[in-house]
This record gives C-alpha cells, sequence and structure tokens, in this order.
C-alpha cells in the first residue's frame, strides 16, 4: 500500500518544469509589483489621475469610471504605462500571464515522452489563455 502511495506522490518532470516557471513568474511579478507601487506611492513618475482626485471615482464601476476618467479599456493601459499609477500593470500582466509560459515550457516534455493527447491539451489551453488575454474572446462588458 505505501508502494502505491509514493508512486502516486512522485512529480513528473512536466509538473515539476511548470511548478518552477510558475514559482519564478509569480516571485517576479510580485516584485514588479512591488517596485511599481512603490514608484506611484513615492511620487517618482506622475499619476494619470492625481491622488488628491482618485476617491471621487470609487463608488463608480468600471465602465463608468473609465468613461469619467477618459480611459480606453482593454490593452489601452500600455499606452499609459509613462504614468505612475498604471505601472502596476505590468507585475499584474506577468502574474496572469505565467500560465501561458508554462505551458509552452512543458510542450517539448510532453511530445517527448510521446503523450500526444496532452500536447493538444497544453496548447489548446495556450490558444484559450492567449485569445482571453487578447481580448477577442468577449463575454458581457
Amino acid at each position: 500500500m505505501s508502494g502505491n502511495l509514493e508512486n502516486a506522490l512522485k512529480v513528473g518532470p512536466e509538473q515539476a518544469r511548470y511548478a518552477s516557471i510558475l514559482e519564478k513568474g509569480m516571485y517576479l511579478g510580485l516584485v514588479l509589483l512591488l517596485l511599481t507601487f512603490l514608484v506611484y506611492a513615492l511620487g517618482v513618475i506622475k499619476p494619470y489621475i492625481p491622488i488628491g482626485e482618485i476617491s471621487r471615482y470609487w463608488g463608480l464601476n468600471v465602465h463608468d469610471y473609465l468613461q469619467q476618467a477618459n480611459i480606453e479599456d482593454g490593452w489601452g493601459w500600455l499606452r499609459m504605462l509613462r504614468y505612475g499609477d498604471f505601472l502596476n500593470f505590468i507585475g499584474i500582466t506577468v502574474l496572469a500571464g505565467v500560465s501561458i509560459i508554462c505551458y509552452l515550457a512543458i510542450v517539448p516534455l510532453l511530445f517527448k515522452n510521446n503523450d500526444k493527447i496532452y500536447v493538444v491539451l497544453a496548447l489548446l489551453e495556450v490558444v484559450a489563455l492567449s485569445l482571453a488575454a487578447s481580448g477577442i474572446l468577449t463575454v458581457g462588458h
């Protein structure tokens, strides 16, 4: 019985690679969040919305906030990285996108092991996550 449990708990090379990349990506994202917050909080780069005015937007839903603040939705934030309050999106993007990199990294291992179904599933996951991140697949707003 304990032999079966040991076999069930062994981590495969795909899992180890995925976890290793996920860990590094998570730490990178957190460091970027911390650094960009410090840049914003210390006023190193001027914010798009002055700190004294931010409270007037707190009660708004996302649509009204974007409209009243004259901010483009979707990937429009990329054009606003010159403002301190938009820099934190870099760390958020790293955290959100690291799973795509993890899946791409395990595809060669799955292919080497002739796990064709898992190769297809991993690639489909990459496509689905990429499409969702691109904004092509939208539901609702």
